[in-house]
């Protein structure tokens, strides 16, 4: 095959189904049933899964049998009911996730067909598989990619409904589909769901002059019925069950408290979503500050005020975005994954706005730069690994220097050099180079860095799980959160000073302050010890 015909070619594969199959492979499958579990979100979500089966209480989820209050119920039934198929495992856990994955790349490639063409449906769904923090939150055991469906769901219900209404069609249809979707998405995690969902159709309504139809939309009582039958029976359980503790314990703390104030150290500045952006969108952030200007002439197109308009699909897009962007920016607790709920529009845009041959440079530089500081890994790794004084950085740099020391480091750069090369390969258009990129960095991050990182952080843990079963007794831990011990272990482990004969999981740096805290006579005896993790049996002493 000719070098002028292998750009037609690689068109011609990226927009076929077998594509978007290779995506759904690599970036949300490759290697999610043996990965060990993440902490603490995954390890949390999953125990909190375990033990709700292990008490058959279906209702009010506990962590280590201390009630958890994070999340309402839907994740834990979606993992309880796909558990109960494949039993507790990795992959038990994580296919909620995989499957909800798919069904919101299904939910967008199916708007996108509705209002603009395939080519741009198919083009939304590769940019939206392949961007970094998809592949992450798609295989893990956590709530993201569900609450991200039904958010999704959600607006593509609200503009729906606002085109059938400026066309003159039925929407009391379109009006019961959006409203169950606001009713599962709250089910999912909250009032977050429904937020942005009415504050983006407020405004994009009112700007558009359809003020009318919005209130027609938000007065719709059936609606709001099939939304409380969705809701209400479930906190009506959870109420009877443990009464108010839910409710303050999510409602206030969780949602309330966690917007005021810094959770668990997870607090930033206004600009720390300016500097997440980029690698949560990676590698297509170049694509998108090639084609902003683009977007915004032709939002300019369509005036305030009138519903019919050339700008009025970018403008509902761009809202979207930028409501989730400004409320989370002005929050007090910021996570990279909370910027995801205002994704899915920019994928669209990306899509309808894909750029051929014009400002290639600016739509790879960014690639290229992290591409770069991928290939560097290794070596940052053990610069950090040689200045570090604390022995826990000290533990995981170091395995992670050991991990990455392997043959396959050389992926790394070669990487980068495959980056370089989509950029300054004139022919090739400049989208089809990056969705190219996007599934080199998906394979690289789900063969390469995840199986040598998790390894590191998680594996000790996964190790020393199985070493406290096989061993029997009374578990317990001492200033470390690793809930997925307590999965691995398939049983509760509380936090507490150990008693003579019980197993204490410990940092083993921490080791010395558990020792000074236990009663006189008393010695720990390692049965296993690796990394930073120790485990060990709490016994009396052995006077010779």
């Amino acid at each position: 095959m000719s070098a002028s015909r292998l750009p037609v070619a690689i068109e011609r594969f990226l927009l076929s189904p077998i594509s978007l199959l290779l995506v759904v492979a690599v970036a949300f499958v490759l290697n999610a049933w043996s990965l060990p579990l993440t902490d603490v979100d995954e390890g949390a979500f999953s125990e909190a899964t375990r033990e709700m089966m292990a008490r058959g209480n279906l209702v009010s989820p506990t962590l280590n049998d201390a009630p958890r209050h994070d999340k309402p119920i839907l994740i834990y039934w979606a993992q309880a009911a796909s558990v109960s198929l494949l039993g507790v495992s990795e992959i038990g856990f994580r296919l909620p996730s995989i499957v909800f994955a798919v069904l919101w790349m299904l939910a967008l490639y199916r708007f996108c067909l509705r209002h603009a063409d395939r080519r741009t449906a198919q083009v939304a769904a590769l940019v939206m598989g392949l961007s970094l923090a998809v592949g992450f939150i798609a295989k893990a055991a956590i709530s993201d990619a569900l609450l991200n469906l039904f958010i999704a769901l959600s607006m593509f219900g609200i503009y729906d409904v606002f085109c059938a209404d400026r066309d003159g069609k039925p929407t009391r249809r379109l009006l019961f589909y959006t409203y169950g979707m606001l009713g599962l998405g709250f089910l999912t995690k909250g009032p977050v769901a429904v937020f942005f969902p009415l504050v983006v159709s407020g405004l994009f309504f009112i700007s558009a002059g359809a003020w009318r139809s919005w209130l027609r939309a938000i007065f719709f009582w059936p609606g709001w019925l099939l939304f409380l039958a969705i809701v209400v029976p479930w906190h009506v359980a959870v109420f009877l069950d443990q009464g108010d503790a839910f409710f303050r314990g999510f409602y206030l703390k969780h949602n309330v408290n966690r917007y005021a104030n810094t959770f668990e150290g997870h607090g930033g500045k206004w600009y720390y979503y300016l500097v997440v952006a980029p690698f949560v969108l990676m590698p297509f952030f170049g694509w998108l500050l090639a084609v902003g200007g683009k977007v915004l002439r032709q939002i300019r197109r369509s005036p305030l005020g009138t519903v019919r308009g050339d700008g009025l699909f970018e403008r509902f897009l761009v809202l979207w975005f930028i409501v989730v962007f400004a409320f989370f920016s002005s929050s007090g607790t910021q996570l990279p994954h909370y910027l995801l709920y205002g994704c899915t529009p920019v994928f669209i845009l990306l899509a309808l706005y894909r750029p051929e041959f014009e400002r290639r440079w600016l739509a790879y530089l960014p690639l290229i730069l992290f591409a770069l500081l991928l290939a560097a890994l290794p070596e940052i790794l053990a610069v950090a690994a040689s200045k570090t004084s604390k022995p826990f950085e000290k533990f995981l740099l170091d395995g992670l220097v050991l991990a990455f020391s392997d043959s396959a480091r050389w992926l790394l750069p070669l990487f980068a050099v495959a980056a370089v090369v989509f950029a300054v390969w004139r022919s090739l258009p400049v989208w089809q180079g990056l969705v190219l990129a996007g599934l080199l960095q998906a394979l690289v991050v789900s063969a390469v860095i995840a199986p040598r990182a998790i390894s590191v952080t998680q594996g000790p843990i996964r190790e020393a799980a199985q070493v406290a079963k096989a061993a029997g007794g009374t578990v317990v831990a001492w200033r470390i959160i690793m809930p997925s011990f307590s999965v691995y272990r398939q049983a509760a482990t509380p936090t507490r000073v150990p008693v003579e004969g019980e197993l204490v999981l410990t940092r083993t740096d921490r080791q010395p302050e558990v020792q000074a805290l236990l009663a006189p006579g008393l010695q720990m005896r390692n049965l296993y010890q690796k990394s930073f993790v120790t485990l060990a049996r709490v016994e009396r002493e052995t006077r010779p």
